[in-house]
């Protein structure tokens, strides 16, 4: 088995200003450690060798980053962090394998929260919706209702067009 395709990634241009970009480094090794970005538009991709690359993100950009690890005894970690890469200035949240990091708009480890994600995120696909398009304010609701222990409210297409006006309308 191959690493996941990377999503949103068809429209890579190579030649982004280098400096500006949010970088993830990606590893694949089948069944020991797995990094892939569930959703998310980069701009770049770097290959480093045929088991690690780097993808980079542009200022705002949301994006899923999955991380998964393993040995003889079972997954050791699974876990899911939805960011929003940003700007030279802003404060940012560091993360492994983030350069520089990010401002955390969810984050959740555990199988049972991060298959929780993953099908939010489905849900949201089969409303014809960007997952990174969607609200900030949903993934930012869906990792405190996760943290409190509470079932999280699924996205609406109601909610997405709420998002979309709020943000002709803001400056």
């Amino acid at each position: 088995m191959s690493a996941p395709a990377i999503h949103g990634a068809a429209g890579v241009r190579p030649s982004s200003p280098p400096g500006r970009l949010t970088e993830v480094e990606l590893v694949w090794r089948e069944k020991q450690i797995e990094h892939w970005i569930r959703f998310g538009h980069a701009v770049h991709e770097q290959i480093l060798d045929r088991r690690r690359r780097v993808l980079s993100f542009p200022a705002g950009a949301v994006f899923a980053f999955v991380r998964w690890a393993s040995n003889g005894f079972g997954t050791v970690v699974s876990r899911i962090d939805i960011l929003r890469a940003v700007r030279a200035g802003d404060g940012y949240q560091t993360l492994p394998s983030v350069r520089p990091g990010g401002e955390i708009l969810l984050q959740t480890s555990g199988w049972p929260s991060v298959e929780c994600v993953l099908l939010l995120i489905d849900a949201i696909e089969a409303l014809d919706i960007d997952p990174a398009e969607a609200a900030p304010d949903y993934w930012r609701h869906v990792h405190n209702r996760l943290a409190a222990g509470d079932a999280p409210r699924s996205y609406s297409r109601q909610q997405h067009r709420a998002w979309r006006l709020r943000q002709r309308a803001e400056p």
